[in-house]
């Protein structure tokens, strides 16, 4: 038997519910659609997907570091993080991203995403190109360059 655990913060049942009855009002996806998801009360439209729950767990001791773990947990989950990297260099490494997380990005978003902020960079790297990459990389006059040339071959 496969089974599935949502652990949840201020959930108010204490009971495991079985019955299509119970899944139904605590919003639990009984018809199995594309994706497998849950949601929490009687708001239908957040979903949370079975498919995003890390499979880590992990036992903390204190409330600030249940919010380290989290975010370790959730949001650095896929990090590729460089596998040379000492744990004592590792732990430093979660913290200082733990620290300044809302540098990365906004509260409640993976690290990373930028809503509203994306932008669309198209190069032209086609015939005729642009001004500024027709330019010789290095302007300088004949002399100039001829003296570059003798200063790089001795």
């Amino acid at each position: 038997m496969k089974t599935e655990i949502v652990v949840m913060e201020n959930f108010t049942s204490q009971h495991i519910i079985l019955g299509n009855y119970y899944l139904n009002i605590y919003g639990i996806d009984i018809n199995n659609h594309k994706e497998r998801y849950f949601t929490i009360g009687e708001n239908k439209r957040k979903k949370f997907s079975f498919s995003n729950i890390p499979k880590q767990i992990s036992i903390v001791s204190s409330n600030k570091d249940t919010h380290k773990e989290e975010f370790v947990n959730y949001q650095l989950i896929k990090a590729q993080i460089n596998p040379s990297l000492s744990p004592k260099m590792r732990h430093e490494l979660f913290d200082v991203l733990y620290t300044y997380r809302n540098a990365f990005a906004l509260d409640n978003e993976p690290l990373g995403t930028i809503k509203e902020n994306e932008v669309d960079i198209k190069l032209k790297i086609d015939r005729p190109y642009p001004p500024v990459l027709g330019r010789p990389a290095y302007p300088a006059s004949a002399r100039a360059r001829e003296a570059l040339k003798k200063s790089s071959k001795s």
